[in-house]
Formats: structure tokens, C-alpha cells, sequence
């Protein structure tokens, strides 16, 4: 989400927790040329007005992203792309606003938070076009809407499955690599009736402030909670192994994010970044050996992307180099190809870019074997 962009799965908010083990301090950022990392990149996407973020199945023969397309909704849907052929199919179901897709590893099966079950869907899509239409310019702010659920649907998007069913913000979610499991975030916690008089105020103030990462059964049950804390944790993806999570964590006062780690049970909590700036969008490369994420070091409006060692322990390295936003990156399976989110175009509309991953390049500027 550049600036951010109404592209992706992020929003804002931090605290520490007591079970976290701290890295090394960064005192320092390693620049190499981004020639040298990403070569042969292009734009991937073109026919859409805007373009979020995009996931690959574990065959790489489908990607699954979301991008706002009709006239009739401002805001995005979830489409699904055959590598091979290039036909695309639209799998969400098109009313209400979508976000956070990802495509099963071995199923014909695509996830994806939506509201097309709030009653007031179709009446917010219209207000929201009207809203552009008199000019009026508003500052990016995600809405946490408490209608957003977790669907799966196959590829058709004909049998469509909420697995969540709970008042509050379920969304950013992702399959662990076997299909078994799904992570995401929410703030349903917010809607039960039991915070503390504390909790109440703080959700008033910032309703990001009460999202927690949670895992749960590919079926939505067994859900557990994973993080503590009284600010924003989203955004979790599984290691490419299927033992640790990564995401990011919010400050309290919502202006920072770094990135860290756990176990997929929760414990062993880790901070990989300490760079004191909004860092988020984390990844792993398919090694397992280093993290690619998005930060803005260089500036408010400047989002490049950098890597850091799974530990946490060398100085994170910068892979872009160009003003504006790149964020959202995605490896390919492989590790071969990396495909991230820019809006280095002439409308300066966000976009899906792709190129060439130098994986051993990335290894040597991290110092890793």
C-alpha cells in the first residue's frame, strides 16, 4: 500500500511482550546496487487500475492478487491468474471490498478476506464513488471494517466457505506450506464484551490497536491466539519449513513497525529489525536462510525493499533504490523470480513488477553460506 496504497494486508500499532528474545542492535544498513539483486524486471500488470498484492501456488502454474477493476466497485477484488496461458478469473464475489489473498499449495483452492456479507456493502461501494467523484482527496486509512471474514473458494469462485464467522477484523491470512493450518489477524476480541475498562479505551482511540495474530485448522477451527500485546500485530506467513511465522508489530503510537518471528505455537517471539521506521510486509525467500521486507528508512513517502538473516543478527541490506513505494514482495516457489508492488508508473498507480532474483548475491551481502 504505498503511502499506503489500499493494497494491502497493513495497517497500525506496537508494544513489547515479555517472551521475545532480542537481537543484535542495528546501528547500520548495507546499500548495494539494486541492479545486482533484481535484473530483467517488468511490469506484470497493466489492464487493471490498480494492483495489490500477489501470491504464487506452490507449482507455480497460478497467481492470486487483488486489484480494483470495475467501475462499479471502487475497491478491490480477488482475481486468479494461470501462469501458463495468462487467462485470468475473478474469484471473490465482487460486491464489498476484498483483501490478503493466497492460493492453497496443492488445491484448487484460493483464500481471501471480504465484507460482501455486511448488509451496507453495496451502499459503502456507492458512497465511496461518489466520494471521488466531487475530488474530494483523503489520506490513506485502513478501516479495520468489522465485516471482513475469511472465504475460500475454488478456483471457479462458485463455492464460497466463510471459516470465520466472528464480528471484528479477520483478514491476512495465509496456509501454512501443507494446507493444514492458517494464520492470520483480527481484532474480534474487541467485539466480546470483555475488555478491560483500558482495552475499551485504547480500541476507541485506535481500533488497530486489539489486533493479534491468530492460527487456526484449514477448516477455521481450533483457533488460537498467538500474540499479547496492545498493539498491532498482522501480517503473518509461514517459513517455508511450516515451524515459524513472520509479521510485523506496530508501535504504540502506530508511526513504526519492525519485523519478527515466532514459532508457530507462539513462543520463542524474536525481533529481527530494529530500524525505529515503518518496516513491514515481511517474506521468506523458499532458503529459509533470509527475510525480505519493506520499510521506509529513506523517507515518509519512500518505500524500498531490504533483506535481514532470519536471526536477526547481521545489518539489513537495501535491494530498491528508486522514490516512491516498492513493497508486498513475494518470492516466487522457487526463489528464482521476485514479484512486488510499485508505483513507479506514469499515473503513479500502484502495479505488480517482476525480475530476476539474485539469490547469491543476497546471501553474500548477508554474509550467509
Amino acid at each position: 500500500m504505498r503511502n499506503f496504497t489500499k493494497a494491502s494486508c497493513i495497517p497500525n500499532s506496537s508494544l513489547l511482550i515479555s517472551n521475545f528474545l532480542l537481537p543484535l542492535t542495528f546501528l547500520a544498513v548495507t546499500h548495494a546496487s539494486a541492479t545486482e539483486f533484481i535484473t530483467g524486471e517488468y511490469q506484470l500488470s497493466d489492464k487493471e487500475k490498480r494492483v495489490g498484492e500477489a501470491y504464487y501456488r506452490a507449482d507455480m502454474q497460478w497467481m492470486v492478487y487483488q486489484a480494483e477493476v470495475s467501475d462499479d466497485n471502487p475497491f478491490y477484488q480477488i482475481f486468479l491468474k494461470n501462469i501458463a496461458s495468462g487467462a485470468v478469473q475473478q474469484v471473490s464475489p465482487g460486491n464489498g471490498k476484498t483483501t490478503c489473498s493466497w492460493v492453497h499449495p496443492t488445491q484448487e483452492k484460493v483464500l481471501f478476506s471480504s465484507t460482501h456479507e455486511d448488509p451496507d456493502a453495496k451502499a459503502k461501494m456507492i458512497a465511496e464513488i461518489e466520494r471521488r467523484k466531487s475530488g474530494e482527496r483523503q489520506s490513506y486509512a485502513w478501516d479495520y471494517d468489522e465485516f471482513y471474514d475469511i472465504y475460500e473458494t475454488d478456483f471457479s469462485g462458485g463455492k464460497i466457505r466463510n471459516l470465520t464467522h466472528t464480528l471484528g477484523y479477520d483478514a491476512e491470512a495465509s496456509w501454512s506450506p501443507d494446507g493444514k493450518l492458517i494464520a492470520f489477524a483480527s481484532n474480534r476480541r474487541a467485539y466480546t464484551g470483555e475488555l478491560s475498562d483500558e482495552e475499551v479505551a485504547l480500541f476507541k482511540a485506535n481500533p488497530s490497536a486489539l489486533i493479534d495474530i491468530y492460527i487456526m485448522d484449514a477448516d477455521g477451527s481450533n483457533v488460537k491466539r498467538l500474540t499479547q500485546t496492545k498493539t498491532y500485530d498482522g501480517g503473518p506467513f509461514f517459513s517455508p519449513d511450516g515451524k515459524r511465522i513472520v509479521w510485523r508489530r506496530f508501535s504504540e503510537n502506530g508511526r513504526e513497525a519492525e519485523i519478527f518471528t515466532m514459532n508457530i505455537d507462539g513462543s520463542d517471539q524474536k525481533q529481527i529489525t530494529r530500524l525505529n521506521t515503518m518496516s513491514w510486509a515481511p517474506f521468506y525467500h523458499p532458503s529459509g536462510k533470509y527475510i525480505i521486507f519493506t520499510t521506509n528508512l529513506h523517507g515518509h513517502r519512500n518505500f524500498e525493499l531490504y533483506i535481514v538473516d532470519v536471526n536477526g543478527e547481521k545489518d539489513p541490506v537495501r535491494v530498491t533504490d528508486k522514490e516512491g513505494f516498492d513493497g508486498l514482495p513475494v518470492f516466487t516457489p522457487d526463489g528464482n523470480y521476485l514479484t512486488w508492488t510499485s508505483d513507479r508508473t506514469p499515473e503513479k498507480k500502484g502495479h505488480l513488477f517482476h525480475g530476476k532474483w539474485n539469490h547469491q548475491k543476497a546471501l553474500e551481502s548477508l554474509s550467509l553460506k
